[in-house]
């Protein structure tokens, strides 16, 4: 059976998160959906990484096997007729080996988080950022953030019902960008890692805003983290400013657009 990788955007907001439920709608149970009107009994897919409900993607990475040999781009035309009208894009899709896997090939995660500090409510943005009233010392919080870089024991920032084997992981980087606009201040969050802890990104973030605030100093993201404890994390942030940006795998999946 070809075997084929799917680069899938999507609206988190609608569904229970990735991962296909009996009684709620996920961004799984769509594709697949769409998948069934293009052959009968395609097996299920497999995804670089389960977001949570409510938790954005512009770069989620799955995979299916089909029993037709499809042109990749009339297969993602295809699916993207059949998605319709959720909100749910195929951005790309190519042929891969029969070995290659969306999840267990991948060799690194990228998540961006965007936070709005202002006063008025969002409009646009709402739903897509998270607001908080107070502007944010970003020089402080890049100083908290630099203590979270490498490979740590991240029990303070995983959920309690966290399924991961261990705790330990390696953060390769933070980076925390100002975007300009005209009312208020937006920062981008950008974490990368091999792989993440359940709400790993969320208590991050949430932690960072407490520092940013003036809550907490840059010092004490150190001894939450040393804490080893989920009691010592600071807030865990909203769903809705998350976003699964990108999976990277040791050879180049999709081509870049024309």
């Amino acid at each position: 059976m070809p075997r084929y990788a799917l680069k899938i955007e999507y609206d988190g907001a609608p569904f229970a998160g990735w991962q296909r439920q009996s009684d709620q709608p996920s961004v799984q149970g769509a594709v697949e959906a769409a998948l069934a009107r293009l052959e009968a009994g395609v097996p299920g897919i497999a995804a670089a990484g389960r977001t949570d409900a409510g938790v954005h993607a512009l770069g989620q990475v799955a995979h299916c096997d089909m029993a037709r040999d499809w042109e990749p781009f009339r297969l993602s035309e295809a699916l993207n007729y059949h998605l319709k009208p959720q909100p749910v894009a195929v951005v790309a899709c190519a042929r891969v080996k029969d070995d290659w896997h969306a999840r267990f090939s991948a060799v690194e995660r990228q998540y961006i988080f965007r936070l709005i500090a202002r006063r008025a409510p969002l409009t646009h943005e709402a739903g897509f950022a998270w607001q908080v009233k107070q502007p944010l010392d970003v020089a402080a919080m890049r100083e908290g953030a630099a203590h979270l870089i490498g490979r740590h024991d991240f029990t303070t920032f995983r959920a309690t019902h966290c399924q991961a084997a261990s705790p330990v992981k390696t953060l390769d980087a933070i980076t925390i960008r100002e975007i300009a606009r005209a009312e208020g201040q937006e920062l981008a969050i950008f974490l990368r890692a091999r792989s993440f802890l359940h709400n790993q990104v969320r208590s991050i973030v949430g932690t960072l805003e407490h520092v940013g605030s003036g809550s907490w100093q840059p010092e004490d993201v150190k001894t939450a983290l040393e804490a080893r404890d989920r009691a010592a994390c600071g807030t865990v942030c909203p769903p809705h400013g998350l976003y699964l940006s990108d999976v990277i795998y040791p050879d180049p999946v999709f081509r870049p657009a024309p």
